[in-house]
């Protein structure tokens, strides 16, 4: 039967999803396709070029200052950024040179399981997924968060962060034959949500109920013969607080990593 690990977005938040791989490599649950977006993209690259080192691959690199490179620089020099583009705060190259050294693959051949990673085209305004080609450019469309960082361009079409269209992507494991699906999240879903009360909130409450919506409508129509195992964080149920969802809020890595390891190794255990 078809085993698939699907990695959702959500930023600095997908340390979580570390934890989750440490808990599913002590468990023996191993996937046979990968599917990830935005961060999860990230993740899930990793998992696919190297299924058996991907945790700890993945721990050295959520814990040490890689990824924070990726998003440095001081106010003045986002700003003077911003003045220049007119779109972003960030480059995109510090995030392309991370993955350059980092992952242990340059190309969807080179990976040791199928992997699919999702991105939203801004010239259709719909989903693209790649399975093939760079795997790097690919991954970096996948990630490429609206104001953040600029578009990424691949083949003369412009992409911007998968999140857009599948924030967690139950749909296309199923596709590609999935029967038993592992949802590796940042924790989000397991939290009810709270009208804002600040201006600030308004946007990301209102792309919350978004991305929230394509997941439960996904999980009410999963097929008879398909089972999902939504992995806890190890979260509290309380509602997020969304000054969290700052992405450059390095902090909670560790913890985050550890309290979803230790929530998914209980779960997998209790059903093993």
């Amino acid at each position: 039967m078809t085993t698939a690990f699907v990695l959702g977005g959500g930023g600095v938040l997908g340390a979580h999803e570390v934890g989750m791989l440490r808990a599913l490599a002590e468990a023996e649950v191993r996937p046979d396709i990968v599917v990830g977006t935005s961060v999860g993209a990230i993740n899930g690259a990793f998992v696919a070029a190297d299924p058996a080192g991907a945790a700890d691959r993945l721990s050295e690199l959520w814990q040490g200052a890689h990824l924070q490179r990726a998003f440095s620089g001081t106010l003045l020099s986002r700003g003077a950024r911003l003045a220049r583009s007119g779109t972003h705060l960030h480059s995109i190259e510090p995030l392309r040179q991370m993955l350059d050294d980092a992952l242990p693959a340059t190309d969807f051949a080179d990976l040791k399981l199928p992997f699919q990673c999702v991105a939203a085209s801004i010239e259709r305004a719909s989903a693209r997924w790649f399975s093939s080609g760079p795997l790097v450019p690919a991954v970096l469309a996948s990630c490429a968060v609206p104001a953040l960082l600029p578009p990424v361009e691949i083949d003369g079409e412009h992409y911007f962060d998968g999140g857009l269209v599948h924030s967690i992507p139950i749909g296309r494991a199923i596709e590609l034959g999935a029967r038993t699906v592992y949802v590796l999240h940042v924790g989000r879903i397991e939290r009810p949500l709270t009208p804002p009360v600040r201006l600030w909130e308004v946007g990301l409450v209102a792309f919350e109920i978004a991305r929230r919506h394509d997941f439960h409508e996904e999980m009410s129509a999963l097929p008879d013969d398909v089972t999902v195992h939504v992995l806890p964080t190890g979260g509290t149920q309380r509602p997020p607080d969304l000054t969290q969802l700052r992405y450059r809020k390095k902090s909670d890595v560790n913890a985050n990593i550890e309290r979803a390891y230790t929530a998914s190794a209980a779960y997998l255990a209790a059903r093993a």
